[in-house]
């Protein structure tokens, strides 16, 4: 989800790139495995290392190198840098960065403390959580809880630019990384749960001067879509394509923020990201679609023009933000060779689309228990192509009346929220952490307040009932077919980020703490190590002195984790989060820490 301390009671690498397309460092330093310069590891978010030191043969033989207490407890997610011979290592709020010199026992060099307002804290939808860091042309780039970007010399730590993205006092924050393309930074911003209008915004990379912003809903111009050119499914979107799904001005507060990942094909010159809920979370309040919520976008990174929409979940009743990664792969389907996307949605369906035209090829659920819709109609003569067949009995607004609709699979939190899956070129699979949760949701009315909440439900959330008792697979997954190749079950939800690697092993984290490392094949479990708190960082490795390094950072919290992180004890705080993770403090406390891995001599 995005980001609520609030105990609110409603919760591959492409062929023939011509490296003049995209920025030139980043494209060189991605292509070296030794390094990890963005958070998504490459471009394409397909977050695989092509590092094979540590393989499915020795990985049992891994254990703990060295480590850093980041001084911070709440949620750690993201994950470390590693540029040269330096690690650069991210906290939440307050959002400290410090680089650690590989060549003396992670000695820190500098340190950059940004004075924040603590007033942004209340406003952070679920944990104050930051998904890192990002490098291009000898800068760090960080995007903070108060919405002010930051260009730091990646040497020295000296400041070079800071721009304010956005105004906590309407709701606006931010808790995702960034992206730098070319030589622009693309940054969302979070706050559906507060009615903010979203948008996406690129800066220029050297002065942090304003280059366009797009938002997600309202006229065309503010939009930067053409009526005629940027198509849905293959049509045009028409005129005024937003406008007429919202009543009145609702759209001014209709949510749809960018708080999660961003992907850039260098060959079509396209970056892609999804849009989030529609605010409020009351359907009743808004009738229509709430276009262009939920949707996933392909922008021109120079202009911000949209090439092409596909909104997957139209007058959203559940909250399945669309914001989850867009891998990016080229493979076969239907006999051809064609430029994939592949995008594990919150609202339980695996969907792969040709990134060039947007064509929607594979919609398929990737947790059995998903039943708020039957399936997505793939019949491309239906007046519903595209569209997911919602079930009666799951909707949260039935006869036009606010119901409390119980049993809904999956929550809000989806069969899969922000932690990334991973791609192997090796197997074609795609490695998915996953949320095994349904919910009872219960709408009522709601006014908006700038800076105030605007939710409008409350709900409760549980395992998924007649399944394995847990509340999370882990899952191998062929994107061309749409089909679970293997899954292992977990007694909570996966909440890291996978990382798929050369040498057969996929690794993981878990709500408890386990690092994990698992065949890619067939899933069989190699190696696990407890760390000292929740992990819901994402797994990276680097190489340094010819050695491979296995990293993650530990520090419970994040949505599902909020209720120990916030000190929340109402079931149905953290929206709904509180009550179904209870069992968590059994296993694991607060903390904030980097844990480094290696082969043993």
């Amino acid at each position: 989800m995005k980001t609520i301390s609030l105990g609110l009671s409603l919760g591959v690498s492409f062929a023939a790139v011509a490296p003049a397309l995209a920025n030139d460092d980043v494209l060189k330093r991605t292509a070296d495995p030794k390094q990890q310069v963005l958070q998504t590891v490459d471009y394409a978010n397909t977050r695989y290392s092509k590092l094979s030191q540590i393989n499915k043969d020795n990985v049992k033989k891994l254990k703990v190198d060295w480590g850093f207490s980041t001084g911070v407890l709440r949620g750690h997610e993201g994950s470390p840098l590693v540029i040269g011979d330096i690690m650069y290592v991210h906290t939440p709020f307050p959002n400290n960065v410090y680089a650690l010199d590989l060549n003396d026992s992670g000695k820190i060099i500098w340190t950059y403390q940004p004075k924040q307002d603590p007033a942004v804290i209340p406003i952070m939808c679920c944990d104050v959580v930051n998904r890192g860091l990002a490098y291009a042309d000898d800068m760090i780039f960080l995007h903070q809880a108060d919405t002010t970007v930051v260009a730091l010399d990646a040497k020295t730590g000296e400041k070079k630019w800071s721009v304010v993205n956005g105004d906590p006092k309407k709701g606006e924050s931010n808790t995702a990384t960034v992206l730098p393309v070319k030589d622009k930074l693309i940054v969302g911003i979070s706050g559906a749960e507060f009615g903010v209008r979203g948008h996406i915004t690129a800066y220029d990379l050297k002065t942090g001067k304003l280059a366009w912003r797009a938002y997600s809903q309202g006229p065309d111009e503010d939009m930067l879509v053409d009526p005629e050119k940027t198509t849905e499914l293959g049509k045009p979107i028409g005129k005024d394509s937003s406008l007429k799904t919202w009543e009145g001005d609702q759209w001014k507060t209709g949510g749809g923020s960018t708080w999660g990942w961003y992907s850039y094909d260098p060959k079509l010159d396209l970056f892609y990201y999804g849009t989030a809920n529609p605010s409020t979370w009351n359907p009743k309040q808004r009738p229509g679609d709430n276009k262009w919520s939920m949707t996933i976008f392909a922008r021109n990174p120079d202009t911000g023009m949209a090439k092409w929409v596909y909104q997957m979940t139209p007058h959203d009743e559940w909250d399945y933000d669309g914001i989850n990664e867009m891998i990016l792969t080229d493979q076969k389907i239907d006999g051809k060779e064609q430029p994939l996307l592949t995008h594990f949605d919150r609202n339980g369906f695996g969907y792969t689309l040709n990134r060039e035209t947007g064509a929607l090829l594979v919609a398929e659920k990737y947790d059995p228990v998903v039943n708020w819709a039957t399936k997505v109609d793939m019949d491309k003569s239906s007046k519903t192509y595209g569209r997911p067949l919602v079930v009666a009995k799951y909707s949260t607004e039935q006869n036009g009346e606010d119901v409390n609709s119980k049993g809904i699979c999956p929550a809000a939190l989806g069969s899969k929220d922000q932690q990334p899956a991973a791609y192997s070129p090796e197997t074609e699979l795609f490695y998915v952490p996953t949320n095994h949760v349904c919910m009872d949701y219960e709408p009522f009315k709601v006014s908006y307040t700038a800076g105030q909440p605007y939710v409008g439900a409350t709900l409760s959330m549980y395992p998924a009932p007649n399944s394995h008792g847990g509340m999370g697979n882990f899952i191998a997954w062929d994107g061309k077919k749409g089909k679970i190749v293997w899954s292992n079950k977990e007694q909570f939800s996966v909440w890291s980020g996978a990382l798929a690697t050369a040498g057969g092993v996929v690794f993981y984290g878990t709500l408890e703490g386990y690092l994990k490392a698992v065949d890619a094949k067939t899933g069989k479990e190699l190696y696990k190590f407890k760390t000292p708190s929740g992990i819901i960082g994402n797994v990276m490795t680097y190489e340094h002195k010819g050695k491979q390094f296995v990293a993650v950072l530990s520090g419970v919290g994040g949505w599902a984790g909020i209720g120990l992180a916030a000190g929340l004890a109402n079931p149905t705080d953290g929206l709904g989060a509180v009550g179904g993770y209870a069992a968590l403090s059994q296993y694991t406390a607060l903390g904030g820490q980097l844990t480094v891995f290696s082969l043993a001599d």
